[in-house]
């Protein structure tokens, strides 16, 4: 079980914000009389669902920068 101040080191943040999440339930938790833990293995697991993973864009990047410059020529 980790502390606040571990799980706050580990994910880079400050401790206010660890306890910001864990006021607002967004981030799961136990409770051990009124110390807060966090069991590692649901911290790695509510981290990975929370993942935003990038989507590459169908075009070349020569492609993008061809559309923006025909439109730059439109308005001109």
């Amino acid at each position: 079980m980790l502390r606040p101040e571990e799980v706050a080191e580990r994910l880079n943040v400050s401790l206010r914000f660890i306890r910001r999440l864990c006021h607002e339930r967004r981030v799961p938790y136990t409770k051990v009389g009124k110390f807060v833990r966090f069991d590692a293995d649901e911290l790695e697991a509510w981290i990975m669902t929370h993942r935003v993973s990038p989507q590459a864009d169908p075009r070349s990047a020569g492609e993008a920068g061809e559309d923006l410059l025909a439109k730059q020529l439109e308005r001109s």
